[in-house]
């Protein structure tokens, strides 16, 4: 029998948070099946996982490709592990990835993942991404991974209509819009497009905050912060910088514990 979860990840509600599938495995799968399972469950992130070396290989697909890193699918297979108890709950998961070796662990009430700091490798011209986003760009950089473009306002990133088509002809694996919090409960907001991997908005995106983690720090002179991820059903991501690592906060809740039948 193999079971399937959804788990709304970055939240400590229901419906809320970015939903990820988890599948926990004996053995390695067949990456068709995988993405297959992942289509229909028409989640941003589908996750997969099975025991190796100590810890768990860890797969992650969109309803339409494999991604090399994805937070918020991490944070819920660990939630699975520890929930469904395949792993003590005072026992730190360990994932083997195409990102090398991830880890979480439970603090409190949170989750704290470790991943790879993803800063910024570039500065661009905001003006280059304004058609794109329709409105003006106060600043913008990219990584590895992403282009991210720093608006003037918190209700600018709220209220942005981008047009999707052209994120979707650009060479990077989305686009992050961000601006300064304009409440005080947090530092920044952000919003994450990525029509190219088949996501034209994602709830919440961990990895995104790899990327905006070291971003905020260095203009808000400290490594501790938090972060909103202002899409429709929001969510809440807490930043610690380590070096070359960020610890990434959050919590999440399983809504659906089913039996895959194919």
């Amino acid at each position: 029998m193999t079971r399937i979860r959804q788990i709304d990840a970055f939240t400590d509600s229901p419906f809320s948070g970015n939903p990820a599938g988890v599948c926990i495995l004996d053995a390695p799968a067949d990456p068709g099946w995988m993405q297959n399972v992942a289509a229909e469950m028409n989640v941003s992130e589908t996750a997969f996982l099975w025991p190796e070396q100590g810890g768990f290989r860890l797969r992650w697909f969109t309803p339409s490709t494999e991604v090399d890193l994805c937070g918020h699918a991490t944070l819920a297979s660990a939630h699975a592990l520890w929930e469904s108890g395949t792993l003590p709950g005072d026992q730190k998961a360990i994932f083997y990835t195409k990102s090398g070796v991830l880890s979480a662990e439970r603090d409190g009430e949170e989750i704290r993942l470790d991943f790879p700091s993803e800063p910024p490798e570039a500065q661009l011209k905001g003006s280059t991404f304004e058609a794109a986003i329709g409105t003006s760009a106060v600043n913008a950089a990219r990584n590895r991974f992403d282009v991210l473009v720093q608006l003037d306002s918190a209700d600018a990133v709220r209220n942005l209509q981008p047009d999707l088509a052209a994120i979707q002809r650009m060479e990077c694996r989305g686009m992050i819009v961000t601006a300064l919090s304009d409440d005080p409960a947090y530092d920044f907001v952000s919003r994450f497009f990525a029509p190219a991997s088949g996501i034209d908005e994602d709830p919440v995106t961990g990895s995104a905050h790899c990327f905006l983690g070291p971003y905020w720090a260095e203009r808000l002179g400290k490594e501790a912060l938090t972060g909103y991820q202002a899409s429709r059903r929001g969510g809440v991501v807490r930043v610690e910088l380590h070096g070359d690592r960020v610890r990434l906060g959050g919590q999440a809740v399983t809504v659906l514990d089913a039996e895959l039948l194919a």
